[in-house]
Parts: C-alpha cells; structure tokens; sequence
C-alpha cells in the first residue's frame, strides 16, 4: 500500500523527525491564503503516487503568495505524465503548499528488505534529490548500505550512515537521531519501503525531510487500521481495485492474452509459456486452490472487463479445485455477460471429465486441450487472427 507524501510526512512527525510546515488542499481559492500563512515562498507540490513528479512539472517552486496561487492553477486538476504512468497520466486532486527551504546540501535515505540477504538495508548517499536507480548506476560508490541482522538500528550504525554523508558537528548529531527515529518508524509501521528524497541540511544548520515517501506491507494493515483507512485507490488500476474486492491475486499487465490459472507458480508458468510462443499476457490472475463457482464467475468478468485482451486462456490443475467448479463457473459468468472473444481451456486434474463434459455440452464453443503448451501455442495463434 502506497500514501501520498503529506500523509508519509505525517508519520514522521509523529515520530518526531523534522519536516517542513505545510498544508494540503484540494481548493484553488485557499492556495493565496495558505501561502500567505507560510511565508509567501512555497513550493507546490502535486500529491499523486506516481515516482517523477518532478521531472513532470508537479512541483513548482514560488516566490509569492499570489505565484503560489497562479502555479497551483497550473497543476491542481491537471494531468501529469511521468515515467510511471505512461501516456494515460494521472490526475491531480490534491497539492501540498509547503514552506520554502534554505537548502546547503542534499541527499538520499532509505529502508528496504534485501530479500536475498534476508536483512533489512539503510541506504544513505550524498547524492540526493536524484532516483536512487540513478544514483546506484551513475554513482555506485556513493551509495552507502548497513545491513541491520536484529529489527534495530544500533547508534553505531547511525553514526556510520550519516558519516558517510560527510555531515559533522550538530548536523551530525541531527542526522544519527534521525536513522534511529527513522528505521523505528519503519519496523513499527510494518513498512515495506522508507525513503526520504531527499533529506536536506539547510543552510541554518538543521536536517531537515524535504520529501518523503512510504508503502505498507498489504498483509500486514489488519494491524494498523489508521494506516488501512488511509488508503487512496484512485490510482489503482480499477480492475485490479474490483479483483481485491473478490479476494482475486490480480495484476494489470501489457499483453493481450488475459489469463485465469489457479496457483501462484502456474500462473508464472502460464505467463512464461505464452511468451515462449510468441505474445504477452494481459495479466497475473491466480484464483486460488478452492476456487468456488461464484469465484471463477467474478475472475471471469474482470477478464472480459480488460479491452486490450483478444484471448482469454483458462489454464486449470484440479488438486483441490475441481475441473467442473472452473467449468460451471465459466459458463455461468459468459451467460451473464456474454462472450465476444475466443476461450481455450485446459482442465487437468480432479473432476477433469466432467468438467470437459459440461463445457461440451455449453451453448458456447471453447478450444479445449490435454496440455499447457498446446493451449499456450492455440491462444497466442488466435490472438494473431488464427483460427
């Protein structure tokens, strides 16, 4: 789960690391007023969840109260287009109006699980306001990592970290009780990332978080409600919003051949195969291994929702989903909302006659195959205008 940056900020005054004052609104008529109440020189901020904003136009530095209002204009409902995005963009319905900063030096911080080291990593670099993808290819020994082995950065390490970043003095000191107060902030939100972008040393001698961003462990929300209820959805792909209501693993993707398997690794495998022979899958879509009717009915209909798919490829093991459960369920949801695209189907596994049985005997015509790889090779074909 992903916040917006005026909600990670937020968190990080509640655990008592420094950010700059601001206010967020969705009100044209209150940026003058806001910006007057900061300072006059603010910068404008699009709060939208989509990384590179900034090379985007989303944030805008102004001098006065009334460029504030004049800059908000330019963002507040418009449409950015960042390389997360694509063409489609995103809308903008909220800005943040934060106070100017005196900024001396830049630089980067985050916290991320190494998944291989099966560590925790604190990352620090003097290049900030930079992608750290960026800064890892560009500048990769200016990218310092601690590895934590216990769920506790010690103040050695901090003292390591902000080394590293050249700091000295009350900087320094600043910079320590901020890891600490960081990487706590981390482990007691269940955080999966942690990244301020960057952190900044004004030229008043404070460290200060510019920027910040923040996501959550999904499975681990049931145990912050706070965190849960703040939950924007209206970037989210609304198929893959509409899959969660199901409990649906759904994933938007590029393809064109939309699937539906049962199990996470045969899902992969599916996804492997149809690229093998030539097309792109339209999704990740696992229903799970006790599927039921109204199950499969609701993962069909999100299938069909998806325009860009051509073909749908139905790819089903019965261990203990059964093959007549998938087939029921697929007839009672092309009944509802009928089929205007080709379905090939593979069922292999408990109930896989019948299951077969009751799709022959459908007022609809499936392609129906022994094996995952002829039924790949026919959709890819179909998609391609085969027959």
């Amino acid at each position: 789960m992903k916040v917006h940056e005026y909600q990670a900020k937020n968190f990080l005054k509640k655990y008592g690391i420094t950010v700059p004052n601001g206010i967020v609104t969705d009100d044209i008529s209150k940026v003058k007023e806001i910006a007057e109440q900061l300072g006059g020189k603010v910068v404008v901020k699009a709060q939208v969840l989509a990384g590179g904003r900034g090379k985007a136009g989303g944030v805008k530095l102004a001098k006065t109260a009334e460029e504030a209002e004049q800059v908000a204009k330019t963002i507040l409902g418009a449409k950015l287009h960042t390389h997360q995005t694509g063409p489609e963009g995103v809308l903008v319905k909220k800005i943040l109006i934060e106070e100017a900063a005196n900024i001396e030096k830049e630089f980067y911080v985050g916290i991320v699980l190494d998944r291989a080291a099966e560590k925790y990593i604190f990352m620090v670099s003097p290049f900030g306001g930079m992608e750290i993808e960026e800064v890892a290819k560009e500048h990769p020994d200016a990218l310092f990592k601690v590895f934590i082995d216990y769920l506790e950065l010690f103040p050695f390490q901090a003292r390591q970290l902000a080394f590293n970043l050249g700091l000295s003095g009350d900087a320094f000191k600043q910079a320590v009780k901020l890891f600490l107060k960081l990487f706590k902030l981390h482990i007691e939100l269940d955080a999966s990332l942690t990244e301020i972008n960057p952190l900044i040393l004004t030229k008043e001698g404070n460290i200060v978080a510019l920027d910040a961003k923040m996501n959550f462990d999904d499975n681990a929300l049931y145990r912050h409600k706070d965190i849960a209820e703040i939950k924007d959805d209206s970037e989210d792909d609304k198929l893959e919003v509409e899959a969660k209501k199901y409990d649906l693993n759904y994933v938007k993707l590029d393809g064109e051949v939309g699937c539906m398997v049962n199990g996470a690794g045969l899902a992969m495998a599916t996804m492997d195969i149809i690229k093998y022979y030539g097309s792109m899958p339209a999704n990740f879509l696992d229903v799970g291994g006790g599927a039921s009717v109204e199950t499969v009915r609701n993962a069909f209909k999100i299938l069909l929702e998806d325009k860009s798919v051509k073909v749908v490829l139905i790819n089903i093991f019965g261990g203990i989903v059964r093959c007549d459960r998938i087939a029921n369920g697929v007839i009672q949801a092309a009944k509802e909302i009928g089929v205007d695209r080709p379905m090939v189907i593979r069922l292999v596994g408990t109930n896989q006659e019948e299951g077969r049985e009751i799709l022959k005997n459908a007022p609809f015509s499936f392609y129906t195959f022994d094996t995952m790889s002829e039924a790949a090779k026919k959709a890819v074909e179909l998609t391609k205008g085969g027959n």
